[in-house]
């Protein structure tokens, strides 16, 4: 496909996020499994469940623009799965609250790969006067920060002062 318009510049990216989600999901499950804390692997299943509705809400605007939102591999997500597996999970730790510090690193990671891609597509869909599809994007933009913050408040408030122990 030839990117010729913002229009087809915001369906090859929404196509974009949706691959990005469909590997941040098993990672964050991932994740949340191995956390040691129990406020971090609740707010990790949060965060997995935000996912999956950013996933349900990408599939009903490609739907609305007869288009599939698969087709497309995000290899930027690759690259943050590939490191929060190798670091988060498959990394050793003598500490179970450095393991859990590790895991905020790698989730806000990838949190942040969401935030950059639904704000631009928000900003796309903004421009092109999409506007159910922009309010639906501004939801999952909403859910990344409050994800991204729940992180750092974790972090904050606990986690990093139990990892230099």
């Amino acid at each position: 496909m030839s990117i010729d318009t913002l229009e087809d510049l915001y369906l090859e990216q929404l196509k974009d996020i949706y691959s990005a989600n469909m590997q941040a999901l098993d990672i964050t499950k991932e994740m949340a499994e191995v956390a040691s804390d129990t406020d971090l692997s609740d707010a990790l299943r949060a965060g997995a469940d935000g996912i999956q509705d950013g996933i349900t809400a990408i599939e009903k605007i490609s739907e609305g623009h007869d288009e599939s939102p698969s087709g497309e591999h995000c290899k930027g997500m690759e690259g943050l799965i590939q490191e929060a597996r190798t670091h988060a999970i498959q990394e050793s730790f003598g500490e179970d609250a450095t393991r859990d510090a590790m895991i905020i690193t790698q989730y806000q990671r990838l949190t942040h790969y969401a935030i950059a891609g639904y704000g631009c597509l928000a900003a796309f869909a903004d421009r092109l006067e999409l506007d159910n599809d922009l309010s639906a994007l501004k939801t999952c933009l909403d859910a990344s920060y409050d994800g991204d913050r729940t992180m750092t408040a974790l972090a904050t408030g606990g986690i990093n002062k139990r990892a230099v122990a």
